[in-house]
């Protein structure tokens, strides 16, 4: 397949510049992307969303499982052997149509300017779709976007041409995808819909907001010994997961009751409710971190475990009548 020049590519409405959380995190807004250019409908794949938790340190960083992926759209995913250089053996699978998915260091992103881009070091996965060795240039999907890079950050993703390797550093991860010549043929509702039920099946046992409320006390004390820039890695890793999560739920259960699904408006707006609660609670952090002072923020995770209760039992009850009972 051939995609378009990066200049012409225009966002995904799940990454409109108006949502509460237009960027999520780069796993999940890659596929996003990357989903729709070839397409297909990214909505219909964010079932998965209702099985995020909370890890003790974190919360979930939740990712687009790769069986959804094929079961939708045919699209199938595999580990790429990197044994030789990693430019010869993203130009052999893109010159076979396939999108190869790279973990780099987003200080050679030019996208990532303001951010990383020359002046800090990030692990993210990119998408490329292009590449030309001998202009040294490539084309590629990351976070909401699909980008260009030439010159020097092309050499920083694949060294410097002739340059030796060094055996010390190890290959990167790579990914590769395959992309059907024809669509499976499939009722896109229909399965969306039984994979959100399997997927509803293996949601967290626990309350995940109830969890970590429990140990908001801990966490605070913790902040209140950290710098005040400190507030981003906090932030992202707890309230923008949390929040982009169920933003993209409710844009889940919004598209299922646009193709005709009922009973699903308590869920929606519950969902909705997290999202917002994460992105003010995430403004209010930012000011507890100057004032190390964090009272009234444990409040809010409990809001938010209210709403993921009520979101959990209206889905239950929108599809009580077809549970699955073997999510296996």
């Amino acid at each position: 397949m051939r995609f378009p020049d990066p200049s012409s590519h225009r966002p995904h409405a799940l990454h409109a510049a108006d949502r509460r959380w237009p960027e999520t995190n780069c796993w999940t807004d890659l596929w996003i992307e990357i989903v729709a250019a070839l397409g297909h409908e990214p909505a219909a794949i964010l079932g998965f969303t209702v099985t995020q938790s909370y890890e003790g340190d974190q919360a979930t960083f939740f990712k687009v499982p790769t069986a959804d992926l094929e079961r939708l759209y045919g699209l199938e995913l595999l580990e790429l052997s990197i044994f030789d250089r990693l430019e010869a053996h993203v130009a052999e699978q893109v010159g076979r149509g396939r999108i190869v998915l790279v973990e780099a260091d987003a200080h050679f992103l030019p996208d990532t300017l303001g951010v990383t881009y020359r002046t800090g070091h990030s692990k993210t996965t990119i998408g490329i779709t292009s590449i030309d060795p001998a202009a040294r240039r490539l084309d590629y999907f990351h976070n909401a976007g699909y980008f260009r890079l030439t010159a020097e950050d092309y050499d920083g993703i694949f060294g410097a041409p002739g340059a030796t390797r060094d055996p010390a550093v190890l290959f990167p991860y790579v990914e590769f995808l395959k992309i059907p010549e024809r669509p499976p043929l499939v009722d896109l509702t229909r399965e969306a819909v039984d994979l959100l039920k399997r997927h509803l099946a293996r949601r967290p046992a626990t309350n995940p907001f109830a969890a970590w409320s429990a140990d908001f006390a801990r966490h605070a004390s913790d902040l209140a010994t950290r710098p005040p820039e400190y507030f981003h890695t906090y932030a992202f890793n707890l309230m923008r997961q949390y929040g982009a999560n169920f933003e993209l739920a409710a844009s889940h259960l919004d598209w299922l009751r646009g193709r005709g699904e009922t009973g699903l408006d308590g869920a929606i707006a519950a969902a909705e409710e997290i999202a917002e609660t994460m992105k003010v609670m995430q403004f209010k952090l930012a000011r507890a971190m100057a004032r190390k002072r964090f009272d009234g923020l444990a409040e809010m995770i409990d809001a938010c475990a209210g709403a993921w209760e009520r979101c959990m039992a209206d889905l239950d009850t929108a599809f009580a009548d077809r549970r699955v009972r073997d999510a296996a």
